[in-house]
């Protein structure tokens, strides 16, 4: 039975950047992708702001080299675009070498297509192939086939904004019980008018850019993006004398069941998960080095975890701890996997990102982001991404095995 879990390659495609360079650039630069919305017609463009990313949908076809009548939803386009980076930075050759899997991460699934043609499917045959993209699974189905995939598992997650965090969790499990030798594990989200009509009747988006732990924060920015990593066995990374970016080293998945669209008061969801997490890395809270927190500048959420934090670190054992939903907003489903490379990126490099648009700090406690960029060896970062329903998810990496 496989013991190690790595990581080997990466990709990711957001408001911040087009691949991995490119989102690191703008993460040590402060450089956010906060912007008004300019890609969907909805009467709410000019209401909130939101973080897109810069291709249309016809420009990411023309990168896939697909045909015209293909049904790809945003969702589908910016995944593959992802996922291919990873393989590539991976260094795969032949993705069917090694029984290889993909658990994927979406909550969107295809719906910005059939809601965007759905006054004319009655009317002419031309958009009804987009009914067969519309549910989750087939953006997961049409990344596997980008990537050749055709042995292995091909699953979708929807566990609302936990979901990317909790596709790794399954790739690791995978890849440790010995059902797989290879897992692309990731999500992707798209933006579409109801998701955007969703929040907005949830009244927690904010008309200007999010301030995560602020005392006066607004809302979240909601955001489309798409990451993928490459999780490898011991037995890979020996034959293959694979680089190894990182290790999965903890997990802890738990739901607090307190309410269907808000998190524990007292955070009692995150601090189970944090909990189990550092349980399965078999580390104490004094060995992470820096939390990648969920941090979505809403009022709930941002005094939920918080708190959560306190509770599990103690108010005088904290490790520098930031959101960066201020750069890309959150993406929803994709955000554990966005998260995840981004603290690959923080131990890679070591250096903490900063929490951006903080002013003014919380009257609940006196813990406080980090709100510069810092370099500091780091050995051990923390992530941690809470959904609706109470599915909170934390998913520990590091740099040794």
């Amino acid at each position: 039975m496989s013991k190690g879990v790595a990581i080997t390659g990466m990709g990711i495609i957001s408001a911040i950047g087009n691949n991995v360079a490119e989102n690191f650039q703008s993460l040590v630069e402060a450089r956010k992708g906060i912007s008004r919305i300019s890609k969907i017609d909805t009467i709410h463009k000019d209401d909130i702001m939101v973080g897109e990313i810069a291709y249309s949908n016809l420009e990411l076809e023309e990168l896939l080299g697909l045909t015209p009548e293909n049904n790809y939803s945003r969702t589908g386009l910016i995944g593959a675009i992802a996922a291919k980076e990873a393989i590539k930075n991976a260094g795969i050759k032949d993705i069917n070498k090694y029984l290889t899997g993909i658990v994927s991460a979406t909550s969107v699934g295809g719906m910005d297509m059939t809601e965007q043609h759905y006054y004319e499917y009655l009317e002419s045959d031309t958009n009804r192939r987009y009914i067969a993209s519309h549910h989750a699974g087939d953006s997961t189905q049409k990344i596997a086939e980008q990537l050749g995939i055709d042995k292995g598992l091909v699953t979708t997650i929807s566990t609302a904004c936990s979901s990317g965090a909790n596709a790794i969790m399954l790739g690791a499990r995978l890849i440790k019980s010995g059902q797989l030798d290879r897992v692309i594990v990731g999500g992707s989200d798209c933006m579409s008018k109801f998701t955007i009509n969703g929040f907005k009747t949830l009244m927690i988006l904010s008309d200007t850019y999010n301030t995560p732990f602020d005392e006066n924060r607004k809302g979240l920015n909601l955001g489309e993006a798409a990451a993928f990593l490459v999780l490898e066995s011991d037995t890979v990374i020996k034959a293959e004398n694979k680089t190894v970016l990182g290790y999965v080293k903890g997990y802890g998945n738990a739901n607090d069941a307190f309410h269907q669209t808000a998190s524990s008061d007292h955070g009692d969801g995150a601090t189970l998960a944090m909990e189990k997490a550092l349980k399965i890395a078999d580390f104490s809270a004094k060995d992470i080095d820096y939390i990648n927190a969920h941090g979505t500048a809403t009022g709930n959420n941002d005094l939920s975890e918080g708190r959560a934090i306190i509770r599990v670190f103690g108010e005088e054992n904290i490790p520098e701890f930031s959101s960066t939903k201020a750069y890309t907003g959150h993406t929803l489903a994709a955000a554990g996997a966005i998260e995840a490379v981004y603290s690959i990126l923080a131990l890679q490099n070591n250096v903490i990102f900063p929490n951006l648009n903080f002013k003014t700090q919380m009257k609940e406690f006196n813990i406080t982001p980090q709100l510069k960029l810092k370099e500091k060896t780091l050995k051990t970062v923390m992530s941690n991404s809470f959904g609706f329903g109470g599915n909170c998810s934390t998913v520990i990496f590091s740099k040794e095995q």
